[in-house]
């Protein structure tokens, strides 16, 4: 069973365009989604980044979002893969010489 983030990292200007979308003020959102409005101009200025799941789903349902949009998410690289010591394994250097 997957564990939830333990944080969510999240794109101020996709929360401003979708709360703009809406027709809601921040003070509006903020109220909806059970946080201060100082919190969501924060987020939205990008001066804050990160959310914890009940927050985030807050906000998400706030701005009437489904649970598989990720539209406010910052988009994750996959990890490297980790060699038994422990270290990143990075793909072969085609110009490496033998």
């Amino acid at each position: 069973m997957e564990q939830p983030a333990a944080t969510y990292q999240v794109l101020g200007a996709a929360i401003r365009t979708r709360r703009k979308h809406l027709g809601l003020s921040i003070a509006e959102c903020a109220g909806a989604a059970g946080i201060s409005r100082p919190y969501l101009n924060q987020l939205e200025l990008g001066k804050r980044h990160r959310m914890g799941p009940g927050t985030y789903l807050g906000l998400r349902r706030a701005l009437d979002l489904p649970a598989t949009d990720t539209r406010l998410l910052v988009a994750t690289t996959p990890r490297k893969e980790r060699d038994h010591a422990g270290r990143h394994e990075d793909p072969p250097d085609r110009d490496a010489r033998p």
